[in-house]
């Protein structure tokens, strides 16, 4: 009997030792479920913001853009600020690198004409645009008044375009031909051939899109 009570006595101090232990694994093991369940819930707010983010190529420009909008003078009346005074024209006149422009709306006797129109968009050619016609058929054009009129009204749609209309647009000219556009983001061209190398620029009465080729009607 003595004996009897003395193993019944070793196994119930070997439980008690051995009890604490077992509680604590369990314990720990329940943190560990606990903890690898909630990892993947903290990582899935930072997977759906990257996905959430808007692409920038898709972005379409608010106000001017282009490679030649650099050479726009910070300040005076050649600025965008400006030129957004002034009627097109005018606004043309102070930007030097549309001189030959200016020289030819004058020619046309267009000046009042593009000034007094109301929300429409020029596609305005660069001097270096001009430069690209061999000198004696430029000279020409610049002598037949007709013909320099209907080269320069072709450059004018009669409504105000934003940069998402040019996308893959079709416009009819105020000299009544069409011309087309395409495009996305901050590059542009007109009819396949005219690169939009300043847009978006506004005057008083109108949108300026400054392409690099002048445009022939069709």
């Amino acid at each position: 009997m003595t004996t009897s009570r003395i193993r019944r006595a070793a196994v119930a101090v070997a439980a008690a030792a051995v009890l604490p232990f077992s509680l604590a694994a369990c314990s720990d093991s329940g943190k560990d479920e606990a903890s690898g369940a909630g990892a993947p819930a903290s990582s899935a707010p930072a997977q759906e913001t990257a996905s959430s983010a808007p692409a920038d190529a898709d972005m379409t420009p608010d106000g001017p853009f282009g490679p030649a909008c650099a050479g726009v003078p910070k300040e005076g009346a050649g600025s965008f600020d400006g030129m957004a005074k002034d009627p097109v024209a005018t606004a043309a006149s102070n930007n030097p690198a549309l001189s030959t422009l200016v020289t030819a709306v004058k020619q046309a006797g267009l000046v009042d004409t593009l000034n007094n129109a109301q929300n429409i968009t020029v596609f305005a050619p660069t001097n270096d645009a001009f430069a690209k016609i061999p000198k004696a058929d430029l000279d020409k054009v610049l002598a037949d008044k007709d013909m320099l009129t209907k080269i320069l009204t072709y450059h004018v749609v009669g409504e105000k375009l934003a940069p998402k209309q040019l996308e893959n647009g079709t416009f009819e000219t105020l000299q009544k031909g069409t011309l087309t556009t395409k495009g996305s983001g901050e590059e542009y061209t007109v009819n396949d051939s005219s690169k939009v190398v300043c847009g978006n620029v506004p005057t008083a009465n109108a949108t300026v899109y400054i392409v690099d080729t002048v445009l022939m009607p069709k």
